[in-house]
């Protein structure tokens, strides 16, 4: 009996949680779905990536909140759509909320201490320290404040997950293989024929 699953991603800016991302899903063998999922819903509605993001991360309020809950709402139904067709990672999105009773979901956070963050966000962006900080508060500021206003939980709540790691001194491909076996042994999927079955 084929069974989609479908793995959410959470996690703190600067964990490299993107690459882990694309590691994952090249081993599973299934899509990605990341900020791509809004460019139907950005199009139809004329705005800038830049414009998305900042309605996003900004507290409902005033203008700003008919906006931001419309823009949720039209991309929670496109995540469930996406979901239904097939077995798929995704990153962010409140992906944890959205399939919270959702036994087909593995939910993930990656973590990391803020100086590992911080000189992988000044090496990857040619920042300084300082800069590379700034950038990570603001970040993840963002990310809390979108997560609490939809969801109503802190996405630092482990119970949200089924999984947290800590990223820290860990290669992507080694957290990807970690996380594929996982998903296989909660589910008991296999593969068949490029189809992903649940075994009786």
């Amino acid at each position: 009996m084929e069974k989609h699953f479908i793995v959410t991603i959470g996690r703190e800016f600067g964990t490299g949680g993107r690459e882990i991302a694309i590691a994952l899903a090249e081993l599973l063998g299934v899509p990605m779905y990341d900020r791509q999922v809004l460019e139907p819903i950005r199009k139809e509605r004329n705005l800038t990536q830049d414009a998305v993001d900042q309605i996003k991360s900004v507290k409902p309020s005033f203008w700003y909140e008919n906006v931001s809950k419309d823009l949720y709402e039209e991309e929670k139904q496109l995540i469930l759509e996406l979901a239904q067709k097939g077995s798929c990672v995704l990153m962010g999105r409140t992906g944890f909320h959205i399939f919270k009773d959702d036994k087909r979901a593995f939910k993930v956070f990656f973590m990391a201490d803020k100086a590992y963050r911080i000189e992988k966000v000044a090496r990857r962006l040619e920042l300084d320290e300082k800069s590379a900080e700034q950038l990570i508060k603001k970040v993840d500021e963002a990310r809390e404040n979108f997560t609490k206003t939809f969801s109503g939980k802190t996405r630092y709540d482990a119970r949200n997950y089924d999984l947290v790691v800590n990223v820290a001194g860990l290669e992507p491909k080694t957290i990807a293989r970690f996380i594929a076996d996982c998903v296989r042994e909660k589910g008991q999927w296999t593969m068949d024929n490029g189809q992903w079955t649940i075994d009786n």
